[in-house]
């Protein structure tokens, strides 16, 4: 797996985790489409973090229309999500430095 793709599964795990951090009751396929993530793409991440143990999926099945499910982070969901927003940070600072430089240089450049 390249650099890139690494990156990228960081910024969905990301992205999964603070949705489900801020709306826990979503259903999967509202998570899904809020994500932009088909419903399959999603079932498998939320897998993934469960055996990682970043989240519980606990089902509950007295809802009248079809069975329900509640996504909760664990304390070490709750610590990797903060680990990732640090390093999603980190990197859009690095980005905003690179372009802040670029731009100066532009301008010495052009004077």
């Amino acid at each position: 797996m390249n650099k890139n793709n690494k990156n990228f599964n960081k910024s969905e795990n990301l992205e999964i985790l603070r949705k489900i951090e801020n709306s826990k009751q979503l259903s999967q396929r509202n998570l899904a489409k809020e994500l932009g993530f088909s419903l399959g793409k999603l079932n498998y991440c939320l897998n993934a973090l469960k055996e990682k143990g970043y989240i519980k999926i606990k089902n509950f099945s007295k809802n009248k229309n079809k069975v329900g499910y509640l996504y909760l982070l664990t304390p070490k969901g709750i610590t990797e999500k903060t680990k990732l927003t640090i390093h999603f940070m980190e990197r859009k600072m690095r980005e905003y430095d690179e372009l802040k430089s670029e731009l100066e240089k532009q301008n010495v450049d052009s004077n």
